[in-house]
């Protein structure tokens, strides 16, 4: 099977879409290697992280020649691509199809944020998004979305039958199925010696880190450990900011001075008390599943997919109650073997639910439905 992929997040893009876009190579190519692998790209931004699958074995990129450029190429030379390579399937990673395919095509939805939470997002943006969307899911053959709640949204929001929706979650990097522990980020050294809790993902209003500050607060002043911040942000994290200098916490919310990359989450994910990440709405939630099997507890919210990703065992809030987040991490702070307990069995259910053979295979069923 020769499959075709929209690959600019794959090339262009080091956070939550480029993550997912190379983890899709990486678990077919391993698993399915008999299949050819086509990656479409306007561009490339070469570095240590997109340099190997310009040579990865059964994988051919494609960028565009002649006086179709950029996203104009993406968006209407794409189509005409495809089909000179005689693909099987065209997969668009991030939302979007290109106009005019005549292959049969899958997309995969990662969320409808614009739609769930508009005010993070320009009346602009939201408008191109929903127009994207919107076609991406009348003219795919299947849609992929990231989670269970992702497809009741897509259903939602864009009236799509959900016979056409297959549910296959997101994979995650490879380091966290092995026994490589990561390596300490420099700019951390000092804070990781004692205790301390973590937060891993953008800082802006849907991810609720203000919550978990002010959640700090109501904890007793003996088990109020340091929270890591690994993540940016504009307006909200000052907001964030403000309220810590306001409340003299400073001493309580460490952000991380610089990236910390793949090994330094790892590292930080295994030697952490506890993942807080009592977010308001997501497609997936990787950092709970990344927290899970670096055989780190987590607490996290009770809506959205977030009890998917985290599973039966983890401990579930109210997002919008600062209480409750307080209380679950109370429990976890101060009860060793509830945390170890909560650790061993999220580490099975990670490990069950998202190792990257059973990915793999669910994408290729997706495909098989497909030829």
């Amino acid at each position: 099977m020769k499959i075709a992929f929209d690959a600019k997040r794959l090339f262009n893009n080091f956070t939550g879409l480029g993550n997912h876009s190379r983890t899709t190579v990486d678990i077919l190519t391993e698993f399915y290697p008999a299949n050819g692998y086509l990656l479409y790209t306007p561009k490339i931004k070469h570095n240590s992280v997109t340099d190997p699958y310009t040579e990865r074995t059964g994988c051919r990129t494609i960028m565009p020649h002649g006086l179709l450029r950029g996203s104009v190429w993406r968006t209407y030379g794409l189509a005409s691509a495809v089909k000179k390579e005689g693909a099987d399937i065209f997969h668009g990673l991030s939302n979007e199809l290109p106009a005019g395919l005549k292959i049969p095509s899958v997309v995969t939805i990662h969320d409808v944020a614009f739609r769930t939470f508009p005010d993070m997002y320009h009346l602009p943006d939201r408008i191109i998004y929903d127009r994207k969307w919107r076609h991406a899911c009348k003219r795919a053959d299947r849609i992929i979305a990231i989670s269970e709640s992702t497809k009741q949204d897509i259903i939602r929001f864009y009236g799509v039958d959900p016979d056409r929706i297959d549910v296959v979650y997101q994979p995650v990097n490879t380091i966290y199925y092995t026994a490589d522990k990561g390596v300490c980020p420099t700019g951390l050294a000092q804070y990781v010696t004692n205790p301390y809790m973590l937060y891993v993902g953008s800082i802006n209003s849907r991810k609720n880190l203000l919550g978990i500050v002010k959640a700090i607060e109501l904890l007793p002043k003996d088990i109020q450990i340091p929270l890591i911040v690994i993540g940016n942000g504009r307006e909200y994290k000052q907001k964030v900011l403000d309220y810590i200098a306001e409340h003299k916490l400073e001493d309580r919310i460490i952000f991380s001075p610089d990236k910390v990359g793949t090994e330094g989450l790892r590292y930080l994910y295994s030697n952490a008390r506890l993942l807080v990440y009592p977010s308001f709405y997501e497609g997936f939630g990787l950092p709970v599943v990344e927290a899970l099997l670096s055989n780190c507890p987590v607490v996290t919210s009770n809506v959205s997919s977030l009890p998917e990703a985290a599973g039966p065992d983890s401990l579930l809030v109210n997002p919008d109650s600062v209480q409750d987040i307080a209380d679950k991490m109370k429990m976890l702070l101060t009860d060793d073997a509830l945390r170890q307990s909560i650790a061993e069995k999220g580490y099975r259910y990670a490990t069950d639910n998202f190792s990257p053979k059973v990915l793999a295979d669910r994408l290729m069923e997706v495909y098989n439905k497909l030829v």
